[in-house]
């Protein structure tokens, strides 16, 4: 997501299971930087998000002049020890050779 502060990561999500879980959301800027945010996710059916804070994604230093933003989210149970779901924004697609 972009605006006037920069680009950010945004995830929701509901969690109805009977238990907390974890929620990590990684915003990649095109200069190699990354802005991590780490959120509980209480067991609950109302919708929650997690975000990025603002700014997080603003250009800065050297990298890739317009180069793409992708955020990845990933969820684990609450020990860390599984990793229960791992999406992640589009890619551009790559030419076959």
């Amino acid at each position: 997501m972009t605006g006037a502060e920069g680009a950010r990561a945004r995830t929701y999500y509901r969690n109805a299971t009977s238990g907390e879980l974890r929620l990590v959301v990684t915003l990649l800027r095109p200069d190699g930087r990354a802005t991590e945010v780490r959120c509980a996710m209480p067991a609950t059916n109302e919708p929650r998000l997690c975000e990025t804070p603002p700014g997080a994604g603003r250009a800065g230093g050297a990298g890739r002049p317009g180069g793409a933003y992708s955020a990845v989210a990933e969820v684990a149970s609450a020990d860390g020890e599984r990793l229960l779901l791992r999406a992640g924004s589009n890619s551009p697609a790559r030419s076959r050779t």
